[in-house]
């Protein structure tokens, strides 16, 4: 039983939605569950580990290389057997050569004054150096096992490690303000949601008062044809017009519960309701230059700049040598790690390489980096511009949004007076039940035109709070 009843109440948490949820509770959870700003944010660590591998090559590299052979190529066995400290004059063929002073020794019969006269003689020395000495030649397979320390490190490149690690340090920061934009960009989302259901909730309410009031015309009007004061068509007429609140009032049930559904896809929760805002979203109060420098765009595009200052000095050190040192150490035999601190040897050295000609290609990088130096610096002009433009352009709108705001809500107010009076117009006979219901469609139509002008308004304001960089 105990079993049973905490299973249930495991799957009771695990499909249970959010009630109540606030805006800043979603925003918070957006940031932690929605999978576009995850990548973004995949993607800012990506840049921090290409900076940290960028400054890795001011270290150097150190290697443990093991070679295992096996060769019987004559200039192999040989330099394997040197690299083990092994090589004999048997291995330079002695054994051939001796060969053949033997024989000469043996045809002076042990004079020596005659072994030197042959020895002398031109054509015995050539016989004896063309002889092709086996052992040198032919030397049976050996093994060769080398283990060794090798450690690289550049000394002066010119400046080029330097940029590539700075420019690597600008690319991060770059990523870390496209990952803001992103979530700039599920905020907007997420905060045009919640005020779009807010808007619709309140919109249903409106309705349900609207279908309240058709429900109480039409009881009048059973009762005055009841009377002999109505006809059935005047029920009619109120009956079809009641069914026209309700299908508003179903789509509108729809729109809410497609946004809903959008809403819990933003956050990755499943929301049952939330916790209303104002209608009006509040418009950033700040001058548009201010504005403008909090902008993600044009800190990307002041960023670029930057970058492509540090790439002019990058291709400048192609002007300038490289220099850089190495030194290894180890041990070679024909057995894996044998005699190791007896065969062991070291190399050091350093390395200068200078290009001294290269058709041109140098100064032609320098001027091409200036040129997009020049390119970005225009660029950035035009971002500061277009979105002094663009900020501009959306606080008039909003303005503009406002007063139609004010208009359209005295407007609706004036909508819903005349209905009442018409009403009361119908009760007193002054009146017909078709300009009853005129005037009941005149409130819907002004109440929908309120709640698309407030809904645009609130976009507008989101579009430019997603443009700006709010700090963490």
């Amino acid at each position: 039983m105990k079993k049973l009843l905490l299973l249930t109440l495991t799957i009771g948490l695990l499909f249970a939605k959010v009630e109540n949820l606030k805006l800043d509770e979603a925003i918070a959870i957006l940031k932690k569950n929605n999978s576009n700003i995850k990548i973004a944010q995949f993607e800012e660590k990506i840049a921090k580990f290409n900076t940290k591998i960028a400054q890795s090559y001011n270290y150097g590299s150190l290697n443990l290389v093991f070679n295992a052979l096996r060769s019987n190529d004559a200039g192999n066995v040989f330099g394997f057997k040197l690299q083990s400290r092994e090589a004999t004059f048997r291995d330079f063929g002695f054994k051939d050569f001796l060969g053949g002073v033997s024989q000469a020794l043996s045809m002076a019969n042990g004079n020596f004054a005659t072994f030197s006269q042959m020895m002398a003689n031109p054509q015995m020395q050539n016989m004896l150096l063309d002889t092709a000495p086996n052992d040198l030649n032919n030397p049976d397979a050996r093994n060769h096992f080398q283990t060794k320390l090798q450690y690289m490190i550049p000394l002066y490149t010119g400046m080029k490690l330097t940029m590539y690690k700075k420019i690597s340090k600008e690319m991060e920061r770059m990523k870390h303000l496209e990952a803001k934009k992103i979530v700039n960009e599920m905020v907007f989302a997420t905060k045009k949601t919640f005020y779009d259901i807010t808007l619709v909730e309140n919109y249903i309410k409106n309705l349900e008062i609207l279908k309240s009031n058709m429900d109480k015309l039409e009881n009048i009007i059973k009762n005055f044809k009841q009377e002999g004061y109505a006809k059935k068509t005047d029920v009619l007429e109120v009956q079809a017009k009641k069914a026209e609140v309700l299908s508003y009032l179903n789509q509108a049930k729809l729109n809410r519960e497609l946004a809903y559904q959008y809403l819990s896809f933003l956050i990755g929760e499943d929301v049952a309701s939330i916790v209303h805002v104002s209608e009006l979203a509040p418009l950033p109060k700040e001058d548009t230059h201010n504005l403008v420098q909090k902008a993600i765009d044009y800190k990307r595009a002041k960023l670029g700049k930057k970058m492509m200052g540090m790439n002019v000095r990058l291709q400048k050190s192609g002007y300038y040598p490289m220099i850089g040192a190495f030194g290894e150490y180890g041990s070679s035999d024909d057995k894996p790690f044998n005699d190791f601190f007896d065969k062991d040897f070291y190399t050091v050295g350093a390395q200068l390489k200078w290009n001294l000609f290269s058709g041109g290609k140098t100064k032609a990088e320098v001027e091409q980096a200036k040129i997009k130096y020049l390119k970005v610096n225009e660029q950035l002009s035009l971002a500061k511009r277009g979105l002094a433009l663009k900020i501009n352009q959306i606080k008039t709108a909003v303005k503009s949004k406002d007063y139609d705001v004010k208009a359209q809500s005295k407007q609706y107010a004036l909508a819903k007076e005349i209905y009442r009076m018409y009403v009361e117009k119908y009760k007193e006979g002054l009146s017909k039940i078709s300009d009853v219901l005129i005037k009941h469609s005149e409130e819907i139509q002004v109440l929908l035109k309120l709640l698309k002008t407030k809904t645009e308004r609130n976009e507008k304001v989101f579009e430019l709070e997603s443009l700006l960089d709010k700090g963490e």
